[in-house]
């Protein structure tokens, strides 16, 4: 029988993980996406490199997320 030492606290056992296996990239990008239906809507849009840069600087200058970038754009048109 191992000995403690004075004052030493007894080892604990790690707790078992209760949440389940861990969600995939594509799942979890999925429920978001369910989560999201009933007031959102997906906007997709293929558009030449140059802009998608430029796009992304100006989200960069204005500290915006690309998402706010565009509701900005299409609530002020």
């Amino acid at each position: 029988m191992p000995q403690q030492q004075p004052g030493a606290a007894p080892a604990k056992q790690k707790r078992p993980y209760r949440k389940g296996n861990p969600l995939s990239l594509a799942e979890r990008q999925q429920a978001y996406n369910e989560r999201k239906r009933g007031t959102h809507a997906l906007v997709s849009a293929t558009v030449r490199k140059e802009l998608k840069d430029k796009f992304v600087r100006i989200c960069q200058e204005k500290g915006m997320t690309q998402k706010e970038l565009i509701e900005e754009l299409i609530e002020n048109l």
